[in-house]
């Protein structure tokens, strides 16, 4: 679908973004909850009008380069957002070097973006907090439990072996002590075989690493099988599918999360609770009570840091919306992005950073009475 009118005169040349969402396939629980927050943007960026150009990949890797390419050569969008999972990511950025366009990436692994020293990923950037800041507060969480032993069950792909390396890096470090290490395919059916096997171990504590929906199925089994310690998933769980599916099941589930899923929960001295708190109301009045999750407020957050970066390329007079100039400028502004608030941290991006967040864009989280909420910790 494309938002927004383009206007007939030079000076009037609208700022045009491509967005590429799973909003069907597997990641479907992310990408509409992108697509919900996406629909709420701003008819400007940075004062001028703005056209998005909205393209489903289905979670499908090919699909998604496809949309890449389409967004590209035929609409010359001056920047794209999304798409939602790491794979569909990294095989875009090839794409991005080609045609000199900015991404704002969905997905969460810091793969998308560094190392900064490859050309090609010097055209990306992300709105979710890196897999390392995300991984030291559960091991922080754990640390303050008392939790000295702890099993790790992750999807068999990119993210698990994001989180794989960065949890196991941080547990190096002064435990907890990892026992036991499994992996599943998002696909499967049944995790029965590893739910044995981790329980073997006698893990205190056990870490699910995936996103979405097929993160319940190893929780359930846990329960089924009789284990009783606590069980932590990662921010990726963020969905209302997850609560929907999960039920009983994911009740006291722990997991770090941007600020914005929690924002009414927060105390009133945190930093970013203001701007959090207003993307909740706005959304929630829109969709309803308890909708609010790290991957809207990660969209709106998107648009939040177009909006500036496009303000200051548009300032420096320098080149039109539509060129290859006006690409660079725009890519340059999002390197140049200082203490911007967006509702799930502050971002402060440069040239070997282009991530941003630090501390204050994690908070724990839990699950009670089927609802995402602060844990006080």
């Amino acid at each position: 679908m494309t938002l927004g009118m383009p206007l007939a005169r030079a000076a009037d040349e609208p700022v045009t973004v491509g967005v590429v969402l799973s909003s069907t396939g597997p990641a479907a629980a992310i990408g509409i909850q992108s697509q919900n927050a996406i629909r709420l943007w701003p008819q400007t960026l940075g004062g001028r009008p703005a056209r998005y150009i909205v393209l489903d990949d289905g979670t499908d890797v090919s699909r998604a380069v496809r949309n890449f390419r389409k967004l590209t050569s035929e609409e010359k969008v001056d920047a794209i957002v999304g798409p939602n999972t790491t794979a569909a990511a990294l095989a875009g950025l090839d794409v991005l070097q080609e045609t000199g366009t900015p991404m704002v990436a969905l997905a969460a692994s810091a793969v998308i973006v560094e190392p900064q020293s490859d050309p090609k990923r010097q055209w990306a950037f992300k709105m979710p907090q890196n897999d390392s800041l995300m991984a030291t507060a559960l091991i922080e969480h754990m640390r303050g439990q008392g939790i000295e032993t702890v099993g790790f069950i992750g999807f068999a792909d990119s993210y698990g072996d994001s989180w794989w390396d960065e949890f196991s890096k941080a547990a190096a470090e002064g435990g907890p002590r990892i026992v036991a290490q499994e992996r599943y395919q998002r696909t499967d059916a049944s995790v029965t075989g590893q739910v044995l096997k981790l329980m073997a171990a006698k893990p205190e504590a056990i870490l699910i690493a995936g996103a979405g929906t097929p993160t319940v199925l190893p929780q359930k089994t846990l329960l089924e099988r009789g284990y009783a310690g606590p069980i932590y998933q990662t921010h990726g769980i963020g969905t209302l599918e997850f609560l929907q599916i999960g039920g009983k099941d994911v009740e006291n589930t722990l997991f770090p999360t941007g600020p914005g899923v929690v924002a009414r929960d927060l105390p009133d001295g945190n930093p970013v609770k203001p701007v959090a708190l207003d993307f909740t109301e706005r959304f929630e009045k829109e969709y309803g009570p308890h909708t609010m999750t790290q991957f809207a407020g990660d969209a709106w957050g998107a648009w939040m840091l177009l909006d500036s970066a496009a303000a200051r390329a548009l300032a420096a007079g320098d080149a039109e919306p539509g060129t290859p100039a006006f690409r660079q400028a725009l890519r340059d502004a999002l390197e140049n992005t200082r203490d911007l608030t967006v509702p799930n941290g502050v971002l402060n991006i440069d040239k070997d950073n282009h991530q941003g967040f630090d501390a204050r864009a994690r908070v724990m989280g839990t699950i009670k009475e089927g609802r995402f909420a602060y844990s006080g910790e």
